[in-house]
């Protein structure tokens, strides 16, 4: 067949594919390789550039159970069901970092990889995804650091122990489920990546990270309290709590509500997510 000179240049268009619910999993895992190189990426540039490198893992959860012991247990002298609560507050920290970094990095990831976003395609999904190994990493730090005051305070693990990684997961699932939506909306409204540094702490002081649930439950006004138990975070940090250090486990009832509300985050965040995709490109 000739082709005239006047004949329009053949293009060819690679848009992602249409379908709310169509999250793509199978071209995720084609490819998974790009996935692995830039989370590697993230974990080599995570604290590249910093004078004591990886030791600000372990040195900012400390830092924060300190602070929390002199406001929450000296000043203030928050119940911590008998733990040093030092230990008590580094527990629920650790657990709260997890959520926090995963879901601030999450949705910085396409802003902050917009060079690769209007250049190349691959599955955007893959961007927040693969921040999930620097923080799975600074916890397996933060981790070793709390087995050793464990060991320092004589605290025995219990076997509650074994539950440890439903908590972890459901508690990455929520924040990454968050994370998807902060990142599909940052990239039209920058608005959001200043909003998050105002939200997170406010969200950090809702949520038992420094204190008990159920002390505070039992504390606050009947009018106030069903606001602290919807708070998904509620039940998963408490329950994260009680896993590593034997204390008072959540309400059963509390954590099903926790456990749906994050699997409904999390793919509500992937819809959202898959939905404005498109415009990525475009946009960013």
């Amino acid at each position: 067949m000739t082709q005239t000179a006047n004949s329009p240049t053949p293009h060819t268009t690679i848009r992602p594919s249409k379908g709310w619910a169509n999250l793509e999993l199978r071209e995720l895992w084609q490819f998974r390789d790009l996935l692995l190189a830039l989370a590697a990426r993230d974990v080599k540039l995570r604290y590249k550039q910093t004078a004591l490198g990886i030791a600000w893992v372990i040195f900012q959860p400390l830092l924060a159970a300190g602070i929390f012991t002199l406001v929450f247990g000296v000043i203030a002298q928050l119940p911590s069901g008998g733990l040093p609560y030092f230990v008590f507050a580094y527990a629920g920290q650790l657990a709260w970092a997890t959520f926090s970094n995963t879901f601030s990095k999450a949705g910085a990831s396409m802003v902050a990889s917009s060079h690769l976003v209007s250049k190349v395609y691959f599955p955007r999904l893959i961007l927040p995804l693969s921040t999930l190994a620097s923080t799975l990493l600074d916890f397996a730090v933060a981790m070793i650091v709390m087995i050793g005051l464990m060991f320092a305070y004589r605290i025995a693990p219990t076997a509650a122990i074994l539950t440890l990684p439903f908590w972890l997961a459901i508690i990455l699932l929520l924040a990454i489920g968050c994370g998807l939506i902060a990142a599909a909306l940052m990239v039209s409204y920058r608005d959001v990546q200043y909003i998050l540094p105002v939200l997170l702490p406010l969200l950090m002081y809702a949520s038992p990270v420094a204190y008990s649930l159920n002390d505070a439950l039992a504390r606050l006004p009947g009018s106030l309290r069903p606001w602290l138990a919807l708070n998904p975070l509620s039940s998963l940090l408490e329950g994260f709590r009680w896993s590593i250090l034997g204390t008072a486990p959540p309400d059963a009832q509390y954590v099903a509500y926790s456990l749906a509300v994050s699997i409904a985050v999390c793919f509500f965040g992937a819809v959202v997510f898959r939905r404005m995709e498109r415009r990525f490109a475009d946009v960013i």
